[in-house]
């Protein structure tokens, strides 16, 4: 098993990442479903946190089935830090995770995200004062330097445990490659094979099918991975990457009943949580991976991205199981999407 502070859990947990307009509780709702280990909220402002902004504020949401979950924030001024996480322990999550990786420009100039990765006596300051606010174990999402000039995840990795904190997840591309190109884990390995670290160390980037999952494991050892971009649209991933570990053999893909079934969950608990407008927009960037490999799709995507009722966007997905009934999915890696102007990982 793997513990963070009090936190237990399975050999080898499946994390879900963090995702900027992603990874609100209807998307996290279908990942716990489907084998989700571990979930975290989207980062959430520390400024925004104090200023009471109705966003920032609407994203501290949690629900008991989704426990273990932890909350994840970003600033780089060390009250405003402290002030924050102690605002996120009176809705009581289960951790509470820092964001030092976030490559998106708005963030970066703010001296936040993957920005802290330029000063870490700045990042090692900031992780201080948020340990020493909160009584939650405190963990770290971060990537392996600014640049291929800087990379700086060991020094960062034994530094950031001597400020306290109980896990570190790192993605392994730098800040200046932002999502482009591969990601490289032989950093992460190294860091998890430092004799000085103690804590569990979670790797992140292109896992994207169960081989992956597994060969990543066996090369380079770490505790366990965080899945993000492959998680979008196609949230049995996790139960994918469980089996094949547990049996050795590929979990046939969900079928054409299972993906509508969830897809229609999805749709209804975001239209609970985020209203009529937000709820139903936000839905769209999800359909085209819960329908990836029916044929001839387009029509009913445009459909499905174009109407504005729960009724409309079911009555069309009837129409498609109809439609498609009987149709057999063939198994594929899954594509990563790319959001450059969010922070998905």
């Amino acid at each position: 098993m793997v513990t963070i502070g009090n936190i237990v859990l399975p050999d080898f947990p499946l994390l879900l990442a963090p995702m900027e307009d992603v990874s609100d509780p209807p998307f996290r709702a279908v990942c716990k479903d489907n084998g989700a280990d571990l979930m975290y909220t989207e980062f959430i402002s520390s400024e925004g946190l104090i200023r009471d902004a109705m966003k920032s504020r609407q994203k501290l949401d949690i629900f008991d089935y989704e426990r273990p979950i932890g909350i994840q924030i970003f600033g780089g001024d060390e009250d405003a830090m402290a002030l924050s996480a102690r605002i996120v322990d009176t809705v009581n999550p289960d951790l509470l995770d820092i964001n030092f990786g976030c490559p998106v420009k708005k963030v970066v100039s703010k001296g936040a995200g993957a920005g802290v990765l330029k000063d870490l006596d700045l990042m090692v300051r900031l992780t201080e004062a948020v340990v020493r606010s909160t009584k939650l174990p405190v963990t770290v999402k971060t990537r392996l330097g600014w640049d291929d000039s800087s990379l700086n995840i060991e020094e960062v990795a034994e530094r950031l445990q001597d400020a306290g904190i109980k896990a570190l997840a790192i993605h392994g591309r730098t800040r200046a490659q932002l999502y482009k190109g591969h990601s490289d884990w032989s950093l992460i390995a190294k860091v998890k094979n430092n004799p000085r670290i103690n804590i569990p160390i979670f790797g992140n980037g292109d896992i994207n099918s169960p081989q992956k999952a597994a060969q990543y494991k066996e090369r380079y050892g770490v505790d366990g991975i965080m899945i993000g971009r492959a998680a979008i649209g196609y949230p049995w991933i996790f139960r994918e990457i469980k089996h094949y570990a547990k049996t050795g053999e590929l979990m046939a893909p969900p079928t054409l009943e299972e993906r509508i079934i969830v897809c229609k969950k999805h749709l209804h608990k975001s239209f609970e949580w985020k209203g009529p407008i937000a709820g139903i927009n936000e839905m769209r960037r999800h359909y085209t991976n819960y329908l990836k490999g029916l044929p001839n799709i387009k029509e009913f995507r445009s459909k499905l991205v174009t109407l504005t009722t729960v009724e409309e966007i079911e009555a069309v997905l009837d129409e498609l199981y109809k439609y498609y009934q009987g149709y057999t999915f063939e198994r594929s890696t899954i594509e990563l999407i790319n959001y450059h102007e969010k922070c998905p990982v």
